[in-house]
Formats: structure tokens, C-alpha cells, sequence
């Protein structure tokens, strides 16, 4: 999975607001916090916003804040808001490929892979993030032997 820059300044932000819930932070705060670039970070509050994921207050005391408690919202629904499904192959969702040959039983894999994804990101809150309080089954996988080797 290639977590895209703008996927990476969301989940980022998102964690700075969940931190700072229900207080609200201005962009130039979280841009501060996270040393990221203020305008990108506009547009990513732009697109959690749509999502339904931060809400936003204007004015001179507004700013930004989770639209939910940070327990119920997970690291996938944020990497979606910005970044849309989770994995793709080729501009197609998994289950919409096809192959012949050798390859037929290739949408398998990529439904595989997909499904592994979503057992990480969609189980994992901003609140259990933020506190350092991943599930056990996600701590497994940190744990295995060559997590941490590049590849």
C-alpha cells in the first residue's frame, strides 16, 4: 500500500485534532505542530470537511475540530476522505478485474490484499492512535521479525 502524501497530512492533522478534542485548532496551529505546508493542509481540511469528518468554525476564535469524537472515527475513514478507496488496480476496484490464463485467480490476491488493509486502518481509531493504544493484532504485526525491514 502507498500511502500518498496528501493521506499522510490528513491522518496527521486528523490525530492533532483528536488530540485537541473538541477544542478547535486553526490551520496555521496544526500546520505549525506537524511542519506541513499551510496551503496543502487547507485543502486537506477542504476534503475531510466534505467527508463529513472535521467540521469547521470561522471567525477570529474558529478553526477546525473533529465532527465526531476521536473513538469513532477510524485511520481509514480519513485515508478515504482524501485519497478515495483504499486499493486499487489500475483505476479498478479488486473484485472488478479480470484476467485470463496463469492470471485468473489474481482478483483473489488483490481482494486479499485489500481486505488485509481494511483489518488495519478501519480498526484502528484516531483516539487509540493518538494514545499509543493499537489493537493487539495490529501490535503483532509491528512485532514480527522483519516488520520493520524495508523490502
Amino acid at each position: 500500500m502507498q500511502i500518498s502524501a496528501r493521506g499522510d497530512y490528513a491522518v496527521r492533522a486528523a490525530l492533532s485534532l483528536a488530540v485537541a478534542y473538541p477544542t478547535l485548532l486553526s490551520t496555521q496551529a496544526i500546520a505549525a505542530e506537524q511542519d506541513m505546508p499551510r496551503k496543502f493542509l487547507e485543502a486537506v481540511l477542504a476534503d475531510l470537511r466534505r467527508a463529513g469528518i472535521v467540521r469547521a468554525q470561522r471567525g477570529a476564535e474558529g478553526g477546525y475540530t473533529l465532527a465526531r469524537p476521536p473513538r469513532e472515527v477510524t485511520v481509514g475513514q480519513v485515508l478515504r476522505a482524501v485519497d478515495g478507496p483504499l486499493a486499487g488496480v489500475r483505476g479498478l476496484r479488486p473484485e472488478e478485474t479480470s484476467y485470463e490464463g496463469a492470471a485468473q485467480h489474481l482478483p483473489r490476491l488483490w481482494v486479499a490484499v485489500r481486505a488485509a488493509v481494511r483489518r488495519v486502518v478501519d480498526e484502528v481509531s484516531l483516539a487509540e492512535l493518538a494514545g499509543g493504544r493499537l489493537p493487539a493484532h495490529v501490535r503483532k504485526l509491528t512485532a514480527l521479525p522483519d516488520a520493520w525491514e524495508p523490502r
